[in-house]
């Protein structure tokens, strides 16, 4: 299965210039979300930006590239604010950073015989074997060694590593990460520095999908916040959660929270309790049988399926009661004010269920659609095209029609996360019409390219129907876009009759 929606290999293949994420549904929103806000960056293309304001850094300071690695380090990548710092007080500066303008340089040895004293062993050393950063401060090879080491294998931060000497500021540089540790700690510590450059930048973001090395350097305030990266998943910049039109952050993180609090404890209930009918108390069913005995002070019993009263259970008006028809029931009487509390609970509980099943059914039915058209795109349209005896890319189509499928499975969940905290009963009518009908116009797209497009896998050869079924899916593709555009547009808008 796709990491999350793996719909966009056929429409984006190597670019990393993308659209506007709320994608264009008629021919208006198509001009407005094809200005490009954000650009997907891989490694090489992180590198890259790297290597360029190092290179920078160093030309406009005149300090060498790696002590421009040090001032960006520090400074977070922040070219500006280091060129703004520097010309203002050079030396505060290179003091704050570590960078020594004038490096010392050991001339006195202190052990016996010529060889120099390591102040972290207190070994005496051959000064060949001596190493220091330019503050002149004495350590071995194998100390400095163990001390980078430790240090990169504790995190991130030994980008900012200092000279081991506790009273002394000057930076550890790259140059000395190169020279004394082995390849597996530089890959450690360059994977950090990569790194370094998207985590300390406000402009760049990690894909959040679990394995992507993808980054996004996006462009502030220029339309929607939704990406879609490489790798094909697609998620909101602002929050990093999954792309979520027509809802906005504040409303996902509710409704994802709530989820987190209340879902599993809703899922357990479901499947393993019932109220009694009488006090109302969740029933957990122990035993095989359907005959259900609340416990004390309550005592009732019941049957399991249909809930009605045991002794009335076997017999009706007209002999034998059937579990399996289907009745509106209605509570009638006084509750006391405990009944009250426990009535309202209920409903509450209820109410979350019902927008809660429906929003991880079409969260469910997204995937399954993912996989789908993975499947497709893998051997469906392969053993079509040989079958119908035309090339996979007229039958494009069909991979156009399951993208759009799963885009409007994706919109269609968010709503029910909008419906639920929609509280204007005004608008709440307007908005599950709109809300209905895109569902309508969804299903006749999702039966056709799954349930349509399956007897043409057993066809003999190309056939008129074929032909059919490729106008029938291309409207419907069509038409369910365009209601899917102007369903979150309606939702963005407050529900506006416009």
């Amino acid at each position: 299965m796709y990491s999350d929606d793996d719909m966009l290999d056929m429409e984006t293949g190597e670019d990393d210039y993308y659209t506007d994420g709320n994608g264009g549904f008629d021919d208006e929103e198509d001009s407005d979300c094809s200005k490009v806000n954000y650009v997907v960056l891989k490694e090489d293309d992180i590198r890259k930006h790297q290597n360029d304001d190092i290179r920078r850094v160093s030309t406009v300071l005149s300090v060498t590239e790696v002590e421009a690695s040090v001032l960006l380090l520090y400074y977070h990548w922040n070219v500006s604010k280091i060129d703004d710092e520097w010309f203002a007080d050079e030396e505060r500066v290179r003091r704050t950073v570590g960078i020594l303008q004038k490096p010392v340089v050991v001339t006195k040895p202190y052990g016996c015989g010529g060889e120099v004293t390591c102040g972290i062993c207190f070994d005496s050393f051959c000064p060949k074997v001596i190493v220091s950063v330019p503050c002149g401060h004495p350590f071995c090879s194998d100390c400095w060694n163990g001390y980078i080491r430790t240090s990169i294998n504790d995190g991130p931060g030994c980008l900012m590593l200092k000279c081991p000497e506790p009273s002394c500021s000057a930076a550890v540089r790259l140059d000395m990460v190169e020279k004394l540790v082995s390849e597996e700690d530089k890959k450690k510590f360059y994977k950090y520095f990569l790194r370094s450059y998207v985590e300390d930048n406000k402009k760049m973001k990690w894909c959040p999908a679990p394995g992507c090395e993808h980054a996004v350097d996006f462009a502030a305030g220029t339309g929607s916040y939704d990406v879609s990266c490489l790798c094909s998943h697609r998620f909101c910049w602002n929050c990093t959660e999954e792309a979520h039109p027509p809802v906005d952050c504040d409303t996902v993180a509710k409704w994802l929270h709530k989820n987190s609090a209340e879902s599993e404890n809703t899922d357990w209930l479901l499947a393993n309790t019932k109220p009694c009918p009488k006090c109302h108390r969740a029933i957990e069913k122990n035993q095989g049988c359907m005959h259900m005995t609340c416990r004390s002070p309550c005592r009732h019993q019941f049957c399991w399926l249909c809930l009605k009263a045991w002794k009335i259970h076997g017999q009706s008006s007209g002999g034998f009661y059937a579990c399996n028809r289907y009745e509106k029931e209605k509570q009638e009487g006084k509750f006391s004010e405990a009944d009250r509390k426990q009535a309202m609970a209920k409903m509450s509980l209820e109410r979350y269920t019902y927008y809660y099943e429906r929003w991880l059914s079409h969260l469910l039915s997204r995937q399954k659609a993912m996989a789908d058209l993975q499947k497709l795109q893998s051997e469906g349209l392969k053993k079509l095209s040989e079958i119908l005896c035309t090339s996979e890319t007229q039958l494009q189509f069909i991979t156009e029609a399951w993208l759009q499928i799963i885009e409007c499975r994706r919109v269609l969940e968010w709503t029910f996360a909008y419906g639920y905290y929609l509280a204007d009963e005004g608008k709440k009518v307007f908005f599950e019409y709109l809300q209905g009908e895109a569902d309508s116009g969804l299903e006749r797209l999702h039966h056709c390219a799954e349930k349509e497009l399956e007897v043409f896998y057993d066809a003999k050869g190309p056939s008129e129907d074929f032909k059919h079924f490729q106008t029938k899916l291309t409207d419907l593709t069509v038409i369910t876009k365009t209601y899917f555009a102007n369903l979150v547009k309606a939702l963005e808008n407050g529900l506006k009759e416009c």
